[in-house]
């Protein structure tokens, strides 16, 4: 970590060095000479913190000066982003010139940072002075810390720089699960076995086995599998982990069954609740992660689970066989290591990924004694795999297995030689994103978009220079750690792009035990006001979660270096949290990242952003998602280093700040479901803007227009744009630019919401042409994966440049009311789900699927939407008649939703092998004839799941 913060010290020294050369103001002097001495202390300790790092993990006093040194590195950083920042605010204000107005303009604002340096008669002398002063100060600590170093008769290592990142490889699939056979078999079928009449109360069955041993994957495999989920009704997954909180886990109970928590305050309340939801139904709830073994703490959550039918299970992973005897658990099943033979598959199936066999053949001897020193432990034997994966030569195998880390008196957990192996090996940026994830609870589900831009916020990504390439290093990065075995249990979506990820709570362990007193998780329960914060003074990252009416503890404003704060708060302490506000913004001024996010189902709370915001000058990541303010302070815009503004489902927020063009380093501005009636005028100035999530058109003078979008050539991701309704020059769609913006895939046209008001007020024949223009002038970028079009009035032949689109695979049409026909889709070779609804007038012919007619010449086995795999229509009012003379040999689903006079599917759809599951729903006709008695039951009666009036009518093919 000290490496890390060292090598982002010099990226910004010597720029700054240079500069300061460049522009040194005659009153004051020594300036450029400080910077010279900080880079060159901090260039002779870098070459010795590789070795540094190493034997931190065995010598105290070792770790006390790097912990000494990672402070005066922090204190140098928050320096000079100040007097980066100041210097940002005068160029934001156009006065890095001489004119005197202006400089007096924003002097008092650069005082505050460096108040006993600054004098508003000058406030670039002022910035000199202070730099020099403080960095003075600074050169002094670093002095003593350098004398310090030569006693330790450190080693001069090479190390990975920034310079030097690592390749990412593609990710080895280690889902394949080894040597569980027999305990996965034993599990099964004591969980699908009927308890016997004489086991009263819960059945409970209890995983015991040590650390990274394989426990929780043993859990997943009964949980996911087939049997399990057709005998039991309900399965429900719940990680309980260290600190045992009863109401937090009845909460996680009713969120897996509804999928949200109601606002409940007292337990009792919550407790009936849970016993409402699992009345009459046979569950399945995994207890992950079980460390309190106290059967009386338990027993109120128990007493409401009996209401579940007989035959109910409930299975608890622990490491501690006194836990699963004191939980009553009728059976236990122990857990052991891996023979040797299966431990050395597991790891040729990641070390030797990729080699040819004579490679694997010549580091099977040594790759066999480092599977010995791993004892049979999966996470060990996946972690050195995945370390050795990257190594070529036999002499780097040999310095694995011969490292001194593998001596268990070297750490303070035995399975941590293998992690800190793997750890070393990182480059030192990469470390200190590892070591970031500390700040998380244990089996925290991490989102990577949100880990990536906090990482950014911290200044892990990169210098300055570099800022265009950030989120593609984060995502390299990310994919190293991956790769290392140190994330696990990815979500990914339907392109196999990762969204989710854990961490192995060994691999947490270790982090915390690296980044001790630096990050910290603290959960604050009932009757915990946090009086005082655990180190305070070195405290940098926290996240602190607020249960059930916990006011937010004051006491954390002392910890005024920290900077991250992520806050996890319900509808009971949300007031709290406004209260504090003003405090927060006026003590923890060091912040880079502030999370403030709420839940999007509350409804009743408004949370107020108040004045005092614009103190945080080095923010760089906000996120203020679900809250329910109206506006935002102006004086947010003061925020210059803001790179992270996430308003997301803010459904009251109306307005954006006017001054936004002066948050000129904001690269993500993500403002999905918000109800925003304009984009301020300016925002054309935030060229280094990679998301905009809504862009909403609107002919009030204090907006901008469409033209605002031509230089936002960065723009990537997804872009969703509102009320091209209320568009009356067309000359300004065509300025947006969109066919040159390359990187944005998802594409949203929404003609209608609230423009529709005053769309109403046009003749129909208006409404036509005006929509037929827009659509005409807005040229889709070509390499668009996903097209939604709602609200468009126009006709069909403007929808023809669809067409183009080659990589289209997704497609929804909505409200498109004056279609009667629609393009030729079935000729788009990429398409794999296509959605049609309230299309009151469209026929579904051949004109969809690209052929003229049915005649002799056409074939039944002619081929239409080749990759397509999910269809759907919705409020098909009018719809009588589906003539398809064709196959589409991928179509997987296929629903309808009250297309009431639809009379019949067509037969070669509905033979497709590959359909797995039919929806009819709200369609009169359909549902007579289809259903298990009616005329043309046959013809589905094959198809695995069909779903007819929101009821399944058949499972499994016979």
């Amino acid at each position: 970590m000290a490496a890390a913060t060292v090598f982002r010290l010099l990226e910004q020294l010597i720029p700054i060095a240079v500069e300061e050369a460049r522009e040194e103001v005659r009153p004051v002097v020594g300036v450029h000479k400080e910077v010279k001495k900080l880079e060159s202390n901090f260039r002779a300790i870098q070459a010795v913190l590789a070795d540094a790092e190493q034997r931190q993990v065995r010598e105290e006093t070792v770790r006390i000066w790097l912990d000494q040194l990672k402070d005066a590195s922090y204190d140098v950083e928050d320096v000079l982003d100040e007097w980066i920042t100041a210097r940002l605010q005068l160029q934001i204000e156009g006065v890095l010139d001489d004119h005197e107005s202006a400089l007096t303009l924003v002097s008092q604002k650069v005082c505050s940072f460096l108040p006993a340096a600054c004098f508003c008669f000058n406030v670039r002398a002022g910035l000199h002075r202070g730099i020099a002063i403080k960095i003075k100060e600074l050169n002094e600590r670093l002095d003593d810390i350098a004398r310090q170093r030569d006693m330790f008769g450190f080693n001069v290592i090479r190390s990975h720089g920034p310079s030097e990142r690592m390749k990412a490889t593609p990710l080895v699939d280690i889902s394949q699960v080894y040597g569980r056979d027999d305990e996965k078999n034993t599990l099964i079928s004591k969980l699908l076995s009927e308890s016997s009449e004489k086991i009263r109360g819960l059945h409970i069955i209890s995983i015991v086995g040590m650390g990274g041993i394989g426990k929780t994957t043993l859990a997943q495999l009964a949980y996911h599998s087939d049997e399990m989920k057709r005998h039991f009704d309900t399965r429900l997954w719940v990680c309980v982990s260290v600190t045992f909180d009863e109401f937090t886990i009845a909460k996680s109970i009713v969120h897996a069954l509804e999928g949200s928590v109601d606002n409940f305050v007292e337990f009792q309340s919550l407790m009936l609740h849970v016993s409402k939801c699992i009345v009459g139904k046979k569950f399945f709830l995994v207890l992950d992660d079980v460390w309190t073994g106290d059967y009386y703490k338990w027993e109120p959550l128990f007493h409401c689970l009996k209401n579940g039918l007989h035959g109910s299970k409930i299975l608890i992973t622990t490491r501690d066989k006194t836990v699963a005897r004191k939980m009553k658990s009728t059976d236990i099943i122990m857990v052991r290591q891996f023979t040797e033979e299966v431990s050395w598959s597991l790891f040729c199936h990641i070390a030797f990924f990729g080699r040819s066999p004579s490679e694997c053949e010549h580091l099977e001897e040594i790759g066999r004694d480092i599977v010995r020193k791993c004892n049979g432990l999966p996470l060990a034997i996946k972690t050195v795999g995945s370390l050795l994966r990257f190594k070529k030569t036999i002499y780097e195998w040999q310095m694995i297995f011969e490292s001194e880390l593998w001596h268990p008196e070297v750490v303070e957990i035995g399975l941590f030689a293998p992690l800190l192996l793997s750890y070393n090996d990182l480059p030192s940026t990469v470390k200190s994103c590892f070591l970031y994830c500390a700040i998380f609870p244990k089996d925290f589900q991490i989102n990577k978009d949100k880990l990536i831009k906090l990482w950014m916020a911290q200044g892990y990504l990169g210098k300055r220079e570099s800022e265009e390439e950030m989120e593609i290093i984060g995502e390299e990065y990310f994919d190293l750690l991956a790769m290392q075995s140190l994330f696990q249990d990815f979500e990914k979506d339907d392109n196999g792009k990762i969204l989710t990820c854990k961490m192995h709570d060994i691999v947490h362990d270790f982090a915390q035990y690296l980044a001790k007193n630096e990050s910290l998780t603290m959960e604050a329960n009932d009757g915990l006001q946090a009086t005082n914060i655990s180190y305070g003074y070195k405290l940098r990252h926290l996240m602190l979660a607020l249960n059930k009416g916990v006011s937010f503890p004051v006491s954390i404003c002392g910890a005024k270096r920290v900077r991250s704060l992520l806050i996890q708060y319900g509808v009971t302490n949300c007031s709290s949290i406004s209260e504090v506000l003003p405090k927060i913004f006026n003590e923890l001024t060091s912040l880079r990242a502030l999370d403030l996010s709420g839940q999007f189902w509350w409804e009743k709370v408004i949370i107020t952003i108040p004045e005092g915001i614009e103190r945080l000058m080095l923010l760089r990541y906000l996120n203020l998602s679900s809250l329910k303010m109206k506006e935002l302070p102006e004086k947010l815009c003061e925020l210059s280093n803001l790179q992270t503004l996430e308003l997301s489902w803010c459904t009251n927020l109306r307005k954006l700040p006017e001054a936004m063009e002066k948050l000129i380093r904001l690269r993500h501005l993500v403002n999905v479901e918000t109800s925003l009636s304009y984009i301020p005028r300016g925002i054309e100035r935030l060229t280094s803007l990679r998301t905009l999530s809504e862009f909403v058109v609107s002919g009030d003078g204090k907006a901008c227009t469409l033209a605002s979008l031509k230089n936002l050539n960065y723009l990537q991701g997804s872009l969703s744009v509102k009320n091209l309704g209320s568009v009356t020059d067309f000359s300004v769609v065509k300025e947006a630019n969109l066919q040159n913006k390359r990187k944005i895939i998802r594409l949203y046209l929404k003609f209608e919401n609230d423009a529709e008001e005053l769309r109403m007020n046009k003749d129909d024949e208006t409404r036509v042409f005006t929509d037929e223009r827009v659509l005409e002038a807005l040229q889709p970028p070509p390499k668009l994966e996903f097209l939604e079009i709602r609200g468009y009035k126009g006709n069909a032949s403007y929808l023809d440049r669809i067409m183009s689109l080659s990589v289209l695979r997704t497609l929804n049409l909505h409200s498109c009311t004056n279609l009667d026909h629609l393009p030729p889709l079935g000729k788009l070779s990429s398409l794999e789900s296509l959605s049609i609804s309230s299309m009151r007038s469209v026929r579904v012919g051949n004109e969809l699927l690209g052929i003229r007619s049915i005649d002799a010449s056409s074939s039944s086995s002619d081929i239409v939407f080749p990759k397509l795999k999910s269809l759907k229509f919705v409020n098909m009012e009018e719809w009588e008649d589906w003539d398809c003379g064709t196959i589409m040999p991928c179509l997987c689903f296929l629903s309808l939703v009250h297309c009431p006079k639809l009379k019949a599917l067509p037969g070669h759809i509905l033979q497709t092998d590959a359909l797995e599951e039919l929806t009819i729903n709200w369609c009169t006709v359909l549902e007579e004839r289809y259903n298990e008695t009616g005329e043309d039951w046959d013809k589905i009666s094959r198809i695995p799941s069909i779903i007819i009036n929101f009821e399944f009518v058949n499972r499994g093919r016979p």
